[in-house]
C-alpha cells in the first residue's frame, strides 16, 4: 500500500499542540508535500528530518540556536548566500526551534520560494525526535498479510495456515483463554524502523472475527474491551500446516530457529502441526512462552544439545 502524502498543513495541524508551534512565513504554501523520490530513497521516514544540512536536501529543516547563528553571523553578502542556498534544498518545510527569531532575510526567502515556516519554543532535538517517530511510522514499509494476528501472553503473534484448518476457531478459543485479537484475515504490518514491524487492523475490520458457521463476531461485545487490541509489535508467527507437509517441508527438530522474512526483518516461526485431537491453543501458548525465554536468551534446544555433548565427552 502506498503511504499517504504529508503536506505542510497537516503536519502543523498534527503537532500544533504539542509542539506548540506557529505558521510564520509561506503561508501561501500549506499543500507543499515531500518530494516522492526522496520519500522512495529514504530509508526510513526519520531520514526525512534532520538539521539544517547542504547534503541532504529534500527534508523538513530544523534550524535551532546554532543554524541561525550560522545563517546570520557573516558577512551581509555571505548571509544572504547561505539564506539563499536553503532554497536549492527544497524542503518541505523549515522550523525555527529553541524560541528562535526568524531572520527577517529568512522571513523574506520563504515568502518568495514559497517555502512553509514555523516556529516554536520547544528544544531543536525534541522536535527532531518528534517529527522522526511520526514520520518513520506514515512512511514506513507496509503490507498486508493473510492471517489472525493477536497479543499472546504479551507477545504480538501472527497466526497463518492453510486454507481450512480454523485459524479463526484456534484465535476464539485463545481469546477466550484470555489473549487479545489484535486483527483477522486481513492485517496490516509496518516496519517501523530498521529491527521492529507492528501489526495493526484495518478500519473495516477491527473488533470483528469470522468463523465458519457462526458468521462474524464481534469480539469487543462479547468479551469486553480486554479482549481486543489496536496495534502489537510482530515477535512470532504461527504456522498451522496438515502432516503431509509437516512431514514434506520440515524438520522434526529444526537445528537452527525457523525465521520469516517480512518487510526485511527476520520474524521468529514455529510451526505446528494440525490434527484431530490436538489442543492447538495450549501448543501455541508452549510456543509462545518458549519464544519468550528466547528472547530473554534462554535457548532450550542449544542447551540439550550442549548437555549431550558433555555426556558423550564423559562416556569417551
Amino acid at each position: 500500500m502506498k503511504p499517504t502524502a504529508v503536506s505542510a498543513d497537516v503536519l502543523f495541524e498534527e503537532f500544533r499542540g504539542r509542539l506548540h508551534w506557529e505558521w510564520v512565513a509561506g503561508l501561501g504554501a500549506s499543500e507543499r508535500r515531500f518530494d516522492e523520490i526522496a520519500v522512495r530513497a529514504a530509508r526510513s521516514g526519520a531520514d526525512l528530518v534532520g538539521y539544517l544540512n547542504y547534503i541532504h536536501p529534500y527534508r523538513v529543516q530544523i534550524l535551532g540556536e546554532r543554524e541561525v547563528a550560522y545563517v546570520t553571523s557573516a558577512t551581509p553578502d555571505d548571509c544572504s548566500r547561505r539564506i539563499a542556498r536553503i532554497v536549492t534544498l527544497e524542503p518541505p518545510v523549515l522550523v525555527l526551534a529553541d524560541g528562535q527569531s526568524a531572520p527577517a532575510a529568512l522571513m523574506s526567502m520563504c515568502e518568495r520560494a514559497q517555502i512553509p515556516m514555523f516556529a516554536t519554543r520547544e528544544s531543536s532535538a525534541f522536535v527532531i525526535d518528534v517529527l522522526r517517530a511520526y514520520l518513520s511510522k506514515h512512511f514506513a514499509d507496509r503490507l498486508s498479510m493473510h492471517g489472525v494476528f493477536m497479543d499472546i501472553l504479551g507477545l504480538g503473534v501472527m497466526i497463518t495456515g492453510e486454507s481450512g484448518l480454523g485459524k479463526s476457531e484456534l484465535g476464539l478459543e485463545l481469546i477466550s483463554r484470555g489473549n487479545g485479537l489484535v486483527a483477522d484475515d486481513a492485517v496490516d504490518l509496518f516496519r517501523i524502523n530498521q529491527t521492529t514491524i507492528e501489526g495493526r487492523c484495518p478500519e473495516l475490520l477491527q473488533n470483528l472475527l469470522e468463523v465458519r458457521g457462526i458468521g462474524l463476531l464481534d469480539i469487543r461485545a462479547i468479551f469486553g474491551e480486554t479482549a481486543v487490541r489496536r496495534k502489537m509489535r510482530l515477535k512470532l508467527i504461527v504456522h498451522l500446516v496438515r502432516r503431509e507437509t509437516l512431514e514434506r517441508e520440515y524438520e522434526r527438530i529444526p537445528y537452527e530457529p525457523l525465521t520469516q522474512d517480512v518487510l526485511g526483518i527476520p520474524v521468529r516461526k514455529v510451526v505446528i502441526q494440525v490434527v484431530a485431537g490436538r489442543n492447538i491453543a495450549v501448543l501455541v501458548e508452549a510456543a509462545v512462552r518458549n519464544t519468550i525465554l528466547q528472547l530473554r536468551g534462554i535457548d532450550t534446544y542449544q542447551e540439550f544439545v550442549e548437555r549431550h555433548r558433555k555426556a558423550m565427552s564423559q562416556g569417551n
